[in-house]
């Protein structure tokens, strides 16, 4: 039986770190908000294991762009955000567009993509099969 969304964001807990998340936001990286800054390796990663399609939209405070958010809309339709909940009060996703992962993706933070996704493939491999 496949894994879901919701089982799969454990692995993604165990993985998550500030060798995963943009090289930029690593030293604000904290366990208290761990899904911070990790969305476009984890919606590369989750599309790597469940398919489906990325969704980009901005990010605004105070109607100012300030960033970019990724997450996933599954082959089924369901949307999947497993980093949701990394922003604080003032920060607002506007949006959300399906966009198509290059070939050739992650052109950027391939390091940190590599990274993750192998934590979270073996975190997977390590599981009994039920």
């Amino acid at each position: 039986m496949p894994i879901t969304a919701d089982e799969l964001r454990r692995h993604f807990l165990a993985a998550w770190g500030p060798d995963t998340c943009y090289p930029n936001a690593s030293a604000e990286w904290t366990p208290d908000n761990p899904s911070r800054d990790q969305c476009g390796m984890t919606a590369l990663v989750v599309q790597d294991v469940l398919g489906g399609d990325l969704v980009l939209a901005a990010v605004h405070v105070d109607g100012v762009k300030v960033g970019h958010h990724y997450w996933n809309r599954l082959p089924d339709g369901s949307d999947v955000d497993l980093t949701g909940d990394q922003f604080r009060p003032d920060e607002v996703v506007v949006g959300g567009e399906v966009v198509v992962r290059p070939p050739d993706a992650p052109r950027y933070h391939r390091e940190q993509y590599e990274l993750l996704r192998g934590r979270v493939l073996a975190s997977l491999a390590a599981e009994p099969s039920a």
